[in-house]
C-alpha cells in the first residue's frame, strides 16, 4: 500500500481515480489545485497529477517539485494532450510517466505500480526538506547529512511515517524500543530533545517534532512554502 496524492480538478475523474486506487489498497489524498497540493506532498509516496489545473499548470507545479524538496517523488501525469510534443514536454518537465485521457483505470494502476516498484528499490521517505533513507538508516536535512544514532533514526522515522498522529511516550517506547525494554518514558523525552538539537529545531516553534501537552509527540504536518506565478486560465488538460 502507498499514499498517493491525486491532483485533479475534474470531480468525476478524481472520483474514478480515487476508487480505483482505494480498491487496489492504496491510501488516497485528494486535492483540486496546485495550491492545495503543495502542503500535501510531504505525505505522498506518489502523485497522480493533471496537466491543467485552475490556478497553474501541473507542469509548473512539477518543476517546482523537482527544483525544490521533491526531486524524486514519483509522478504520473494525466492530460488530454495526446501529441508527441506534449508528451515530450511533460516528461522533460520531470514526469516519470504520462497517461492520456480518457484512460482505463487498469492502465493507470499498472503504470503507477511500476513507478512505485522503481521507487521502492530504495526506500526513501521525504517530509519537506527532511529525507530519511529507511534502508540505510540515514537522514539529511536541506541536503545536508544529519548524524543520528540508530534509536534516534528509528524514533524519527516512526513518527515521520505517520504525520499528524499523536503518540504517547508509552506507545513510542513499545513501538521503537520494544515491549521488553525496561526504560522509562523519560527515555523518549531525551531522544526527542536530542533529535531537536540535531535537526536545529526550536522547541517553541518546531518544524517537525511537536509536543502535544498531556498526550505525547507527533510529527508535525506543516504547509510548505508556495511560490505561485500568475493565475492561469483553465484549458484543455
Amino acid at each position: 500500500m502507498a499514499t498517493v496524492l491525486v491532483v485533479e480538478d475534474e470531480p468525476a475523474v478524481r472520483l474514478g481515480v480515487r476508487l480505483a486506487l482505494e480498491k487496489a489498497g492504496h491510501r488516497v489524498l485528494e486535492v483540486a489545485t496546485a495550491r492545495e497540493a503543495w502542503p500535501r506532498l510531504q505525505e505522498a509516496e506518489a502523485v497522480v497529477l493533471d496537466w491543467m489545473l485552475p490556478d497553474e499548470p501541473g507542469t509548473q507545479l512539477l518543476e517546482r517539485m523537482r527544483q525544490g524538496a521533491y526531486p524524486d517523488l514519483p509522478v504520473l501525469m494525466l492530460t488530454a494532450r495526446a501529441e508527441v510534443r506534449d508528451r515530450v514536454e511533460g516528461l522533460s518537465r520531470g514526469a516519470d510517466d504520462y497517461l492520456v485521457k480518457p484512460f482505463a483505470t487498469e492502465e493507470l494502476l499498472a503504470r503507477l505500480e511500476a513507478l512505485l516498484r522503481r521507487a521502492g528499490r530504495r526506500k526513501v521517505l521525504r517530509r519537506g526538506p527532511l529525507l530519511l533513507d529507511l534502508e540505510r538508516k540515514e537522514a539529511s536535512l536541506d541536503g545536508k547529512p544529519v548524524p543520528l544514532t540508530r534509536r534516534e533514526f528509528e524514533l524519527l522515522a516512526f513518527l515521520a511515517q505517520r504525520p499528524g498522529r499523536v503518540y504517547s511516550r508509552e506507545e513510542l517506547l513499545e513501538a521503537v524500543w520494544g515491549q521488553d525494554y525496561l526504560g522509562t518514558p523519560r527515555t523518549v523525552d531525551q531522544h526527542v530533545l536530542q533529535l531537536r538539537e540535531k535537526l536545529g529545531e526550536d522547541p517553541k516553534a518546531p518544524r517537525f517534532l511537536e509536543t502535544v501537552r498531556g498526550m505525547g509527540y507527533r510529527f508535525k504536518v506543516v504547509p510548505q512554502e508556495t511560490n505561485h506565478g500568475p493565475s492561469q486560465t483553465k484549458g484543455e488538460g
